[in-house]
């Protein structure tokens, strides 16, 4: 009985929350689905440490501390005026300066950036580093553009973004649209408007700055944590069929870790279908999709025409039978319909590689079959960890290694790994989201505590 009332009043009090966030952020839907996920687990806990409740910690930290939008002016190749809308949301620094990507594509909006943003401060949490939660970018979209006509965006991003950031103040990298190109051109404008060179971006080239394995990390760090979770229960990925999405760089990394730890891959996508590959991605396929995605920028359609495999055009790979899912591409691309498909196909686990990708349902429906599932603010903060390490490299000027890089990437994924189980065991089920939202609260939590009321 006091079971069932008490999951009353959890759900009253998220419902009271949300409702009231969303009265005060109106038609920001991505921003309030990702207030709700952590509600969802950290109002209860609230409600038992009353500390937080009195100084109302959790509606301080779902109201960004600044937000700054800006014009974008550049001209194109044919010489003509073009204009976009710039945005940087630097959400909490209450554990280090603002850390987080810049993505460039036409569908962002404030509510994009804001879930980004919120995001990122419970995920920068959990790596154990010390970096606060921001996001930002542009609706410039960099498909079809030429070098030059890139250039010019960024130079012109850079000259307004500039007076809001700094190595000890908000240190953005890249993100989707935003690849080694863009963080390049951006921080050569920086440092010819402020003469400086300093760590103020991650992701930059390795001759000036850049960290080994940045490239690599979301999709390793994603795999790396998975296999974490099925160690705790005594398995492993070796010899599990895997379902990937995308084909970008964080698909690209996930299939490579995954194929050296000793699962098969069957899957990979694109905004135009996916391809099926029952006998397997291996490297030398691997290497296809790189040249085809990073070089000629093609479809992924193109992979089933050279290897005689099947295409499923306007489809995502979710009906495919298999032991583990790695969504990689975009938010909210598994929905109830999907992960109950997942479900019944078998799936033991799912490996959150981009930034949340599966719907509250779709969540609720693996929570209530037991599946393995690593939220993506766990799962996928291999890719932040390291630039907060690429941080500390350009701090300390020095370079570590590839093997030193990925051996500290491997320490904090085990660590997040560490603290969901501490915060989200119940029973023999370990509740990841619940045990990442508690996790990465109390760091951020504790500290806005102890500087008290500003």
């Amino acid at each position: 009985m006091s079971t069932t009332l008490t999951k009353k009043t959890n759900s009253a009090l998220v419902e009271e929350f949300v409702s009231d966030l969303k009265k005060k952020n109106p038609g920001e839907n991505e921003f309030h689905q990702a207030v709700q996920e952590v509600a969802e687990s950290v109002l209860p806990f609230i409600e038992e440490n009353p500390k937080y409740k009195i100084a109302k910690i959790f509606e301080r930290m779902t109201v960004p501390d600044r937000i700054v939008i800006f014009r974008v002016c550049w001209e194109d190749d044919n010489g003509v005026a073009q204009v976009n809308r710039g945005y940087r949301i630097q959400f909490n620094n209450a554990i280090g300066p603002y850390k987080g990507g810049l993505r460039f594509h036409p569908s962002v909006n404030l509510g994009t950036f804001k879930f980004l943003g919120f995001e990122q401060v419970f995920k920068n949490s959990l790596t154990t580093l010390p970096m606060g939660g921001a996001k930002g970018g542009s609706d410039f979209d960099p498909k079809g553009k030429t070098d030059n006509e890139v250039m010019r965006f960024c130079q012109a991003f850079m000259t307004e973004l500039y007076r809001h950031i700094g190595a000890d103040v908000d240190v953005p990298a890249g993100d989707i649209g935003v690849g080694s190109r863009e963080v390049s051109y951006m921080f050569g404008q920086y440092k010819r408007i402020n003469n400086h060179f300093t760590g103020v971006l991650t992701g930059k080239g390795i001759n000036f700055g850049g960290s080994l394995i940045r490239t690599e990390a979301t999709g390793y760090g994603c795999v790396y944590f998975v296999e974490e979770m099925l160690n705790h229960r005594g398995d492993s990925i070796k010899g599990k069929t895997c379902v990937v999405s995308g084909s970008g760089n964080v698909a690209q990394y996930t299939v490579e870790k995954v194929l050296s730890l000793g699962g098969k891959v069957v899957t990979l996508s694109d905004s135009s279908g996916f391809i099926y590959d029952p006998s397997g991605v291996t490297l030398e396929k691997l290497e296809f999709v790189k040249e085809l995605k990073d070089v000629r920028r093609g479809r992924i359609s193109e992979y089933a025409e050279k290897f005689g495999v099947e295409f499923f055009p306007n489809q995502g790979p979710w009906s495919i039978r298999c032991d583990i899912a790695f969504p990689s591409a975009t938010q909210n691309e598994i929905v109830e319909e999907d992960a109950r498909q997942l479900v019944k196909n078998g799936c033991i686990a799912v490996g959150e590689g981009a930034n949340m990708p599966t719907t509250i349902e779709g969540i609720s429906i693996f929570s209530g079959a037991k599946v393995l599932f690593g939220p993506s603010k766990a799962a996928n903060a291999g890719g932040v960890a390291i630039s907060g390490l690429e941080m500390s490299q350009n701090s300390m000027r020095l370079r570590w290694t590839r093997e030193e890089v990925e051996e500290k990437l491997k320490t904090i994924m085990k660590d997040i790994h560490n603290q969901c189980v501490e915060h989200g065991t119940d029973g023999d089920y370990v509740d990841y989201v619940k045990g990442a939202n508690i996790a990465g609260f109390i760091k951020v939590a504790d500290t806005m505590l102890a500087y008290g009321i500003i």
